[in-house]
């Protein structure tokens, strides 16, 4: 039985980074075109492939290649550009992230921001291997263009120049190695399977633009070749990049193609929220080599198949409500009652509905929604939902449903998705949280669920009358009796009118009325002094100068306050023990 034909495909690369750092611009180096011109901002606006053949690649490397001395036989590099605003890849297959290898783009004059991190928390979690671009090289006060290898005109750098390059490499060690990655200059890297390599560059002057590419085709072709090994006469597999209208087309997808081989009229199947998309390839569109996709002057070309890693365009009816991210598989009628259900099921795995209690999530994709709800998983967040697509009223009405059972799930987390005013103006207890940066987004509902948990805790104890501790200041006797009035210094806690008070364990009286710097008031706060009234009581009789009083603790009350006593002061803390051993001397289980 004849084994089938496979091949070596090109390795799929990401770029990620936070904004501005400069992931599309390194990506034009290596192409030598210009998409960061032409995109609003000169931000990535959305998410685009380029091929970069192995020809393209040894040009660019010159000499630097064959210092490997490897036999290449990987096709090229896939590159996948991602918007800046998302600061990851939509792309995804079942089981992990649709990048071979990725490249963590940093701005070595301002190191890690927040898509920083949540960057690492996703390559992290997917176990994506990776280098870092150290950008902007250029930018180094006193920085001055030299000839030769990067590391070489590193070194010829005026040496304070060197010396201030070598910290903040160093600086970039130090926050990988906080996340948990081990790391050096990429020359100094000892085993490439336990030190990330990073790789100092300017994507303005293209300076250690080779070593980059030299890196990762070394890499790709050590370590990834196994992997990269696919049945050229299988099945097409491959992801949804981009759902857009295009004249004279309709709808088309822009798609990954990461597996197998696509063939116009290929029966194919799209996942869906509710259901698969099925429909046939009308037409497949390839760019030229160094194109990208996403580029309205790419000279695009009919094609009647493509074979994995490719970024192709696809034009086929029926395709409209396809979202990006989705898995994409060609199928035969034989094979599409089966293929229709692992694509179905590979989606569910994403659209979480399998704890029985936690918070709503929404995200614009399924490939950020995977993204998002792994990160709160790790976080020890649990979700009872979660979905594509913008904020409805029922997503708010089943939040709700959590208030009664569990206030602080009744929560919605949106990712990169619009919150419509009718959303935001709805009266509801249900707390809405939305962001483009899944770091901040996170860091948003942690500060609030810490505040909220503190808060609901805090109400435990509401209404208990509290631990008070309290001295008559001497010389400040306004009157002896019906009622006694006397100055009074407030050690702890806070009095109140109506308070019975308490001395030597036994109840003697109760406030009347307080009077703060001539004015009455309800109550007052430690650390001031008052003038009140005692009713029942006698100076020089029941009560004396320099006597320390208490707030008369009823035993029901003493009881949760002491079960909850996390949300007492230390000192309020202390004159519950002080309250207690005097109520003790007479009744020596009181409180117990």
């Amino acid at each position: 039985m004849a084994q089938n034909p496979q091949t070596i495909r090109s390795p799929v690369c990401t770029c990620l980074g936070h904004v501005d750092h400069g992931k599309s611009s390194i990506l034009d180096a290596i192409r030598g075109t210009s998409i960061t011109a032409t995109e609003a901002g000169g931000i990535t606006q959305a998410i685009g492939a380029s091929i970069i053949p192995l020809a393209t690649i040894k040009k660019r490397c010159g000499g630097l290649l064959e210092t490997l001395k490897m036999q290449f036989t990987i096709p090229g590099l896939l590159f996948i550009d991602t918007p800046g605003h998302a600061a990851f890849t939509n792309l995804r297959k079942r089981g992990g992230n649709l990048a071979d290898i990725a490249v963590l783009v940093i701005d070595m004059n301002e190191g890690f921001m927040p898509q920083t991190l949540e960057a690492l928390e996703i390559l992290k979690f997917y176990k994506t291997p990776f280098v870092v671009a150290a950008n902007k090289l250029d930018l180094t006060s006193g920085w001055q263009k030299k000839e030769g290898a990067v590391v070489a005109r590193i070194n010829a750098q005026n040496p304070t120049v060197t010396a201030h390059i070598e910290t903040k490499l160093y600086e970039i060690v130090g926050k990988l190695a906080e996340n948990g990655f081990s790391s050096e200059r990429f020359d100094r890297v000892g085993d490439f399977t336990k030190e990330i390599a990073i790789i100092p560059v300017s994507a303005k002057t293209q300076e250690g633009i080779p070593e980059l590419l030299m890196v990762l085709v070394g890499l790709a072709q050590k370590f990834l070749e196994s992997s990269l090994r696919i049945n050229v006469k299988g099945g097409a597999k491959g992801t949804i990049l981009e759902v857009k209208e295009e004249k004279g087309l309709g709808t088309i997808l822009d798609v990954i193609i990461y597996d197998g081989t696509l063939k116009t009229n290929d029966l194919i199947v799209i996942g869906g929220i509710e259901k698969p998309h099925t429909t046939r390839v009308r037409a497949l569109l390839t760019p030229a080599p160094l194109a990208e996709i996403r580029d309205k002057k790419s000279h695009f070309t009919k094609v009647q198949s493509v074979v994995a890693a490719s970024a192709v365009r696809i034009s086929a009816p029926n395709v409209e409500g396809v979202i990006a991210g989705m898995p994409l598989r060609s199928a035969s009628q034989t094979t599409l009652t089966l293929v229709e259900t692992e694509v179905q099921k590979e989606v569910e795995e994403v659209l979480i509905t399998t704890d029985k209690e936690g918070i709503l999530v929404k995200a614009d994709t399924i490939g950020s929604l995977e993204a998002l709800s792994n990160i709160l998983h790790q976080h020890n967040v649990k979700i009872r939902k979660a979905s594509v697509g913008e904020i409805t009223k029922k997503d708010v009405v089943e939040a709700q449903s959590n208030a009664q059972t569990s206030p602080v799930t009744a929560v919605i987390l949106g990712f990169n998705i619009k919150v419509s005013d009718e959303i935001k103006n709805t009266t509801t207890n249900v707390k809405i949280f939305h962001s483009d940066v899944i770091y901040t987004l996170i860091d948003q509902f942690e500060s609030w669920l810490a505040a909220e948990t503190k808060r609901l805790e805090a109400r435990k104890i509401e209404g208990l009358v509290r631990p008070c501790k309290m001295r008559i200041i001497p010389h400040y006797v306004f009157r002896q009796s019906n009622p006694a009035i006397v100055g009074m210094d407030i050690l702890v806690g806070t009095i109140k009118v109506g308070m019975k008070v308490l001395k030597d364990g036994k109840e003697i009286t109760s406030i009347k009325s307080i009077q703060h710097e001539k004015e009455s008031v309800s109550s007052v706060n430690a650390g001031k002094q008052v003038a009140i009234a005692l009713p029942g009581v006698t100076v020089g009789r029941q009560i004396h100068e320099n006597d320390v009083l208490y707030s008369a603790i009823p035993e029901p009350d003493f009881r949760k306050l002491k079960d909850n006593k996390q949300h007492l002061s230390k000192d309020e803390v202390e004159v519950l023990k002080e309250i207690a051993q005097m109520r003790r001397k007479e009744n020596p289980v009181w409180g117990v």
